[in-house]
């Protein structure tokens, strides 16, 4: 059987210690200019758009969102968990040092075998300190892919979070412009159900003296139970729709303040 010579064997050694070549960033057909200029751009992307509504109460709730909101919070703490990871690998690429300092003082006994020579001091003090330094060498490319890795994925984590707070932001808004929706529809059905009631006291009114026929009466009568009807429905989803939106604030069901 023929053996391997031993530069082969070492060659094969090597490669399978090979962590992988440095990565390039593929080549993109981008165009060759921005479609707006720096500052048009500025003035199109408005990262607090929603103070564009100039509404108070619209801006303290997405405040309070960006705040207290449960899945920002987790975001938020992946982010920190993340660079902390970063940090630690990457630290690795470097020296690593350590100090330590020891400080102790005794005194002897005069009751201890040797005794105490005759005019020494029964008491003394020591002092040591220690240096060790260590450095791995990153012969194979190791830690460089984890440092890249770990950067890698800090950059996803803080993206994951920037989406977070984009979408909450939206949520918020659209919750609190579907409240704002219903409460005018509510108000409408009440006001509607209020007319209809006048309505049906005056045809009452009418009835009784004769003017009217009791089928006019009964079709305004069912005219404001139909109107009436459409309050609790109504008024159901206003809460639900407060329910929603307290969610998103990390709140407890409840009224919100509008």
């Amino acid at each position: 059987m023929k053996r391997i010579p031993a530069a082969l064997f070492l060659l094969f050694l090597l490669a399978g210690c090979a962590v992988g070549t440095d990565y390039r960033r593929p080549a993109v057909d981008a165009p060759a200019a921005w479609r707006f200029e720096e500052k048009e751009a500025v003035k199109t992307v408005n990262p607090s758009w929603w103070e564009q509504f100039q509404d108070p109460v619209l801006n303290d709730l997405i405040r309070t969102a960006l705040n207290e909101n449960k899945d920002l919070l987790i975001a938020t703490a992946r982010v920190d968990e993340f660079m902390g990871r970063y940090g630690v690998t990457r630290a690795d690429l470097f020296p690593q040092a350590s100090l330590g300092a020891t400080a102790g003082r005794q005194r002897l006994s005069s009751e201890s075998y040797s005794g105490v020579a005759p005019g020494a001091t029964p008491t003394y003090e020591n002092y040591g300190a220690t240096l060790s330094t260590s450095w791995e060498i990153d012969l194979w490319g190791k830690l460089r892919r984890a440092t890249e890795a770990a950067r890698a994925d800090l950059l996803s984590t803080e993206e994951a979070r920037r989406t977070v707070i984009l979408t909450l932001a939206a949520n918020v808004a659209n919750a609190y412009l579907n409240l704002l929706n219903l409460d005018r529809q509510l108000d409408i059905a009440v006001r509607t159900a209020e007319t209809r009631k006048e309505s049906l006291d005056l045809f009452e009114l009418r009835f009784s003296g004769g003017l009217v026929s009791e089928l006019e009466l009964n079709q305004v009568r069912s005219e404001y139970e139909q109107a009436r009807a459409t309050i609790p429905s109504l008024a159901n989803s206003v809460a639900q729709q407060e329910t929603a939106l307290n969610l998103l604030l990390g709140r407890n069901p409840g009224p919100v303040k509008r």
